[in-house]
Parts: structure tokens; C-alpha cells; sequence
């Protein structure tokens, strides 16, 4: 039997710890094709270049998987995929990540890693997104391929829902401190943002985004109190953004 064809990609660049570690899972469940930006492209969300061309290189890094770098965002990356490198094959799984810190809350409005999966979800194609409550360099991934290798497992055998899109969060925790998934809800929360003022070398004035992530509400059946409680969060995402609730509130407005 063939192997699935697993689409691995990421946000924080091609050389970072976090996609390693996701390769390493996936390479044990079928065949592997990377393609992830070549420079960290946190942040930039369901960017997409169309002002400049994109440039798509073989990249060395990974041995007997078939690895590019990509001068695009994370969703360049997947359109790609999607419509260059793979057209004439089907894309079984993406993979996205392991996000170097939380994609949990409203984060994932922002995420690079998260937009990656949602592209490839809107593309038809199953997709997860990981992410580790980590920021550091040096962060202990084993929890994070634990975890990865039994969603992906079980994400394959489910036959159902081709546009399916998770994004999963793991607590930074020793494996055997995790106390197992929770299936979850997004949670509430806001970024607080400050702006750093400046001067560059030539004395024009710039603002530097800063700020923290807080949130009162982080009710039992959310992501944010999965995490908070030791649990991997597991959230079922979609890219409609309708809010079905307010539809008959302006139904008035119609003709």
C-alpha cells in the first residue's frame, strides 16, 4: 500500500527546531515533501506575495526527503505546493508547524503556521496545525512529537471531512506530565499592544510593536483552559468566518 503523502510546512523558517521535529514524526507515517520560507514569517498571518515574483529552491537540510525553501509567506508555501510541485499528485495531510510558541485564542487570526493549514484546508486538504508554548530556540519538542504522531495517526484514518483543520496546542510540559487532549473551543482573549518609539542611525522617528497576550476567560472547555490545565488542546477550525448568530438581527435590512 502506498504511503500517505504528507505536506510539511511551518512559519518560523525552514532551519528551525520546531519543523524538524514535525518531519521527524511525519517521515514514520508516509512519504514527506517540505516546502517552508526560507526567513521566519511569524506573524504575517494569510499573507500572500503578489507584488514581487517567488523564488523556490532545493534546500539540503533534510536527508532523503525532498525539502524547498520559498521566499513567501507560509501560505505562498501551500499554493505551491498545491498548484506547482505536487499538481499532479494528491496531497493527503499538511502539516504546519511545530509553531515555535501558542497559536491558541485569537492568535490563530495572526498565525503563519495557522494560515498555512487554512490555506491547505480551503484547498481541500486535511490540515493541522502545532504549536508549542514554547519561544525558545532550545525548546524540549517531545511532548510536541508525541502528541503529533498520534493526531496525525488518527487524522489519516478518518476518511471524513477532507477539509478538516486543527489547531493543536501542547502545553510546555514533560510528556508524562501532560494529562491528555482536550477537544476545545477557542478561547477569549486580546493582545494588549504598546509601541516602542525611536530614532534610526539617520534620526527618523519608528514604532516598534510590543505587547502581551491577556485573557479573564479562560472558561473550562477552551483551549486557553485546556492549557492551562495540563492538557493538549485540540481546537476544529474553518476558515467562515460568518457570524451565524447576528443573520436574522439584520435581516430588516433587506429588500
Amino acid at each position: 500500500m502506498n504511503k500517505p503523502l504528507i505536506l510539511v510546512t511551518n512559519d518560523d523558517g525552514i532551519t528551525a527546531p520546531g519543523i524538524r521535529a514535525l518531519v521527524e514524526v511525519a517521515q514514520t507515517i508516509g512519504r514527506v515533501v517540505i516546502i517552508a520560507p526560507d526567513s521566519p514569517q511569524s506573524g504575517q498571518g494569510h499573507a500572500i506575495t503578489i507584488t514581487e515574483p517567488i523564488r523556490l529552491k532545493k534546500a539540503r537540510i533534510f536527508d532523503g526527503i525532498d525539502a524547498y525553501e520559498c521566499s513567501g509567506t507560509p501560505a505562498d508555501c501551500v499554493k505551491l505546493a498545491k498548484n506547482v510541485l505536487l499538481k499532479n499528485e494528491t496531497i493527503d495531510l499538511c502539516v504546519s508547524g511545530v509553531n515555535h510558541g501558542s497559536n491558541a485564542s485569537i492568535n490563530i487570526i495572526y498565525s503563519g503556521t495557522m494560515s498555512a493549514a487554512m490555506e491547505a484546508s480551503i484547498e481541500g486538504i486535511k490540515s493541522i496545525g502545532f504549536s508549542l508554548l514554547d519561544f525558545s530556540y532550545e525548546a524540549n519538542f517531545e511532548a510536541a512529537k508525541h502528541f503529533a504522531s498520534i493526531i496525525i495517526k488518527d487524522v489519516l484514518n478518518n476518511k471524513k471531512h477532507n477539509k478538516l483543520l486543527l489547531n493543536v496546542n501542547i502545553p510546555r510540559l514533560p510528556v508524562n506530565d501532560i494529562k491528555g487532549i482536550k477537544v476545545c473551543k477557542q478561547g477569549e482573549g486580546i493582545w494588549v499592544e504598546d509601541f516602542q518609539e525611536g530614532l534610526d542611525p539617520r534620526g527618523v522617528k519608528y514604532y516598534w510593536l510590543t505587547g502581551s497576550f491577556r485573557s479573564d476567560q479562560a472558561e473550562e472547555g477552551t483551549d486557553l483552559w485546556a492549557l492551562k490545565n495540563g492538557y493538549v488542546s485540540i481546537v476544529p477550525s474553518q476558515h467562515d468566518l460568518t457570524n451565524y448568530t447576528l443573520i436574522d438581527a439584520f435581516k430588516n435590512l433587506e429588500n
